[in-house]
């Protein structure tokens, strides 16, 4: 009997907030580059991709995010993609309401019984070879209707990972073939102690969050374990039933709003567990979700005085330190166990030992509403990027850059003028009644209340210097008329 076509799911949205000021809202942690340049998204994709029988990758991301997860695979070398497909959520609502409607989408469409793969997008596993075995296992039992989950045998007591608890052996010891076992239960993060027990045990596993099943299995195991996420995404699948392209299909916000929110551990996985119905195999794969900046550093080597980094550091008298600094010299002098994370418009110092604290900072950004905790001063746009140079009270200053056969949205400000200089290509520009191109070392101006466009006509990037000049100047302060990348109100 020949396996079934593999349809890895990535489930890309997790904000990864104690990884700022790397990661931020608008540039979440799967987009975070690593110290080797890469993305994990990048990464999560490239090893979905060199898996054998892959029919079709499936992406659930945020709608905020569809423009650049493409880009962010369109860089994967991988030869020739099996078809894309992008599930597009309006706002969160945790794994369970997004792998049930990615099983519905795919039962709707025939496809049930193909082996879904659920990939978090932010998880970093470097050994392809027993990844790709861990899979071909998981696919064999998820064949035959059982749900399956991948652990991670511990190396160490931690306390920040959920655990499962393992059974019955139901694989022979055989060397090349990773374990497989029936899940007993799931267990939540425990204390130091716990942990400890839990690794002493030796039938404890981290659960990765990684999962396989049939289509038509996991509907079953939602309609039986958790029929009211399964009753409440049933309607916004049948909204797409029509979608024209079913390559990008974006959730309805109202109909998705009345999915619960809710972990798939949480809606089905525990409770399966207690009936019998998961098993887990164990992965013998290096594994990481990359959780905070001492994970982070642990991907970098070592001096003799225990310090890492990324970029030009200098460290005189420093002990087990960590230093991103990729844009400028960063020095220490006489410190021992910080991470120093140096960005063009915030900068962390942390003890080691306080780094879950992270985050805390996130919320009190929030708190005092400076922009930093969403937002880094370059930002990604569908048709390039912005970087604010320079702000002050009544101007701000952005260098714009336009993808070659890009164009920003027709729009209109009610509480700023912009001034445009062009740097590199040409414009075409829309201003009010007028169309017309504006060479390199050439300008124009937008009034307030003025309809507008920049537009990149051009085989070359597009480059203006915009100066802002206003009572207000936040990026809210915008009326979009037409968008050619879904921005704008429908008429």
């Amino acid at each position: 009997m020949n396996a079934p076509a593999l349809v890895p799911m990535i489930l890309s949205g997790g904000a990864g907030t104690r990884l700022w000021p790397l990661s931020r809202e608008a540039a979440p942690k799967p987009f975070m580059p690593l110290p080797d340049g890469e993305t994990l998204l990048a990464k999560t994709a490239a090893r979905a991709l060199a898996l054998p029988g892959v029919e079709t990758l499936v992406t659930v991301t945020n709608r905020d995010y569809y423009f650049r997860t493409r880009d962010t695979y369109a860089g994967v070398a991988t030869g020739t993609h099996p078809p894309m497909r992008y599930l597009l959520e309006p706002f969160g609502r945790n794994t369970a309401p997004a792998i049930a409607l990615g099983a519905l989408l795919a039962a709707a469409q025939g496809e049930g019984d193909r082996v879904l793969l659920v990939l978090p997008a932010d998880h970093l596993i470097r050994d392809q070879h027993a990844f790709a075995a861990a899979v071909e296992r998981a696919r064999a039992f998820a064949a035959s209707g059982a749900l399956v989950t991948f652990g991670i045998t511990p190396s160490h007591p931690e306390t920040g990972f959920g655990y499962i608890e393992c059974g019955d052996s139901l694989t022979a010891a055989e060397a090349a073939l990773p374990p497989v076992s029936r899940a007993r239960r799931f267990v939540e993060k425990p204390t130091q102690q716990r942990a400890r027990e839990y690794l002493t045990a030796g039938h404890y596993v981290w659960n990765s969050g990684m999962f396989a099943f049939r289509v038509d299995a996991i509907v079953d195991a939602l309609a039986r374990h958790a029929p009211g996420v399964l009753a409440a995404a049933r309607p916004v699948a049948n909204a797409l039933a029509a979608a024209p392209d079913a390559s990008m299909l974006e959730f309805d916000a109202a109909l998705f709003a009345a999915v619960p929110d809710i972990s798939i551990d949480y809606a089905v996985m525990e409770r399966a567990a207690e009936a019998g119905e998961v098993v887990v195999v164990r992965g013998s794969f290096d594994w990481s979700d990359v959780g905070s900046w001492q994970a982070v550093a642990a991907l970098t080597d070592a001096d003799d005085e225990g310090n890492r980094g990324h970029g030009e550091r200098i460290a005189i008298a420093t002990r087990g330190t960590y230093v991103h600094a990729p844009d400028r010299v960063v020095a220490t002098v006489g410190v021992e166990n910080l991470v120093i994370v140096d960005t063009p418009d915030a900068v962390l110092v942390a003890h080691r030992d306080h780094l879950q604290r992270v985050k805390d900072v996130v919320g009190e950004l929030k708190a005092r509403g400076h922009e930093a905790w969403k937002l880094h001063r370059t930002v990604n746009r569908p048709w390039g990027t912005y970087t604010v140079l320079e702000e002050g009270p009544r101007f701000k200053i952005k260098r714009i850059e336009v993808h070659p056969g890009a164009a920003l949205s027709l729009q209109m400000h009610h509480r700023r003028s912009e001034h445009w200089v062009v740097v590199r290509g040409t414009a075409h520009v829309t201003n009010g009644e007028r169309e017309f191109d504006v060479p390199m070392n050439e300008s124009t101006y937008i009034p307030v209340e003025t309809r507008h466009r920049l537009e990149n006509r051009g085989s070359e990037p597009l480059a203006i210097i915009e100066v802002q000049c206003g009572d207000y100047l936040g990026e809210d302060d915008i009326v979009r008329y037409d968008d050619r990348y879904g921005r704008a109100p429908a008429a």
